[in-house]
């Protein structure tokens, strides 16, 4: 009888009518929709660049001009304020803060270049130093703020935004200053470079060159290791014996440098250094990192992701305006995309193990 019960299988596993245990969340076979969330969780710039695809397809068919070379070349100089500007918003994201005044930061490191050059008289170089150390200390305001008040980066980057904005308007007396007045190295970010029917700007160029060292910095130094570390668990980060408030200071300052980089080439871009421009980048901004994949929540990112998601806005708007669409409607698109990108990425965050 013994060996008998042995052989009798357990009830719940074989015997007709038995009751069996309902399915546990993550056991059993994953299906197609727990593969896809896992690979988008793996890969975080997949899901943008399908959108980017998706989006190029779409108007490429609704418009025969979308893929010309001059249009290719006007989307991509359009994308290098933005782009650049998000890549310093992504360092400051990724250690799950968020920066509303990248913005102002940009307009204000814009005007001391160009009244260093034309008011002051300093030589382009040292103009170009002048506007690279007000962006340092912008962040390192910032900075200093978060890591040694405990302010929320949210409440500081508000605050230092208006800030900012009224110093950018006292120094600049609320006029423009035209490029005619400056050195001819503040302008050097706007100079064409033709490669085949395509133009790319300089300023494009230094986009490009900026994305290739912020990813080797954040994926192959210590340093981008402990931002990723700091923004996925911060406790833990600071247990694990990296010094977290001097490494947020670090970020700080860093993406301060990169708004003052992106006040060069948007001088080089309208040609000229206005009190007015940029009051809305802050914002779109955050559009581009948040559509390029990168989450609110810090930890997870890719600096590569950024610039998709900011060729994500530049396509949309540029094939919707080639389709005669009002641009209060594509402002209405750009805002369902960042909606349908959190909520994505929420999704995606809980991935089953």
């Amino acid at each position: 009888m013994t060996a008998s019960n042995s052989l009798t299988p357990h009830r719940g596993e074989h015997e007709p009518g038995a009751i069996t245990e309902p399915d546990v969340p993550g056991s059993g076979t994953p299906t197609l929709l727990d593969r896809v969330q896992r690979v988008m969780h793996a890969q975080a710039t997949l899901g943008p660049a399908v959108v980017l695809l998706i989006a190029v397809i779409a108007f490429a068919i609704v418009s025969d001009r979308f893929l010309s070379a001059a249009n290719i070349s006007l989307i991509l100089q359009q994308t290098a304020v933005i782009g650049t500007l998000a890549l310093g918003q992504t360092l400051i994201i990724l250690t799950a803060g968020i920066d509303l005044s990248v913005g102002a930061v940009m307009v204000l490191c814009s005007i001391v270049m160009a009244r260093a050059s034309s008011e002051l008289g300093l030589p382009g170089p040292l103009a170009l130093v002048a506007g690279f150390v007000c962006g340092a200390l912008c962040g390192l305001l910032n900075g200093t703020l978060v890591t040694r008040i405990k302010l929320p980066p949210f409440i500081v980057t508000l605050g230092s935004m208006n800030i900012f904005f009224a110093l950018n308007l006292w120094l600049s007396r609320g006029e423009t200053i035209r490029g005619s007045d400056m050195s001819p190295l503040l302008l050097w970010t706007g100079r064409v470079i033709t490669i085949g029917d395509t133009r790319l700007t300089y300023g494009s160029v230094m986009m490009l060159a900026l994305v290739a060292v912020l990813g080797y910095c954040l994926h192959r130094t210590a340093w981008g290791r402990h931002v990723y570390a700091a923004g996925d668990a911060r406790e833990a980060a600071r247990l694990s014996g990296i010094r977290v408030d001097r490494l947020l200071l670090s970020v700080y300052i860093t993406a301060g440098l990169v708004y003052a980089l992106t006040a060069w080439i948007l001088i080089g871009r309208v040609g000229s250094a206005s009190p007015q421009a940029g009051i809305m980048n802050n914002l779109e901004s955050i559009t581009a990192v948040v559509l390029g994949g990168t989450s609110l929540f810090g930890g997870r990112g890719l600096i590569v992701g950024t610039i998709v998601g900011a060729l994500i806005v530049g396509v949309c708007r540029n094939g919707l305006s080639l389709a005669g669409v009002d641009v209060l409607w594509q402002d209405l698109a750009v805002g369902v995309l960042v909606i349908v990108a959190v909520a994505l990425d929420q999704w995606i965050r809980k991935v089953r193990r």
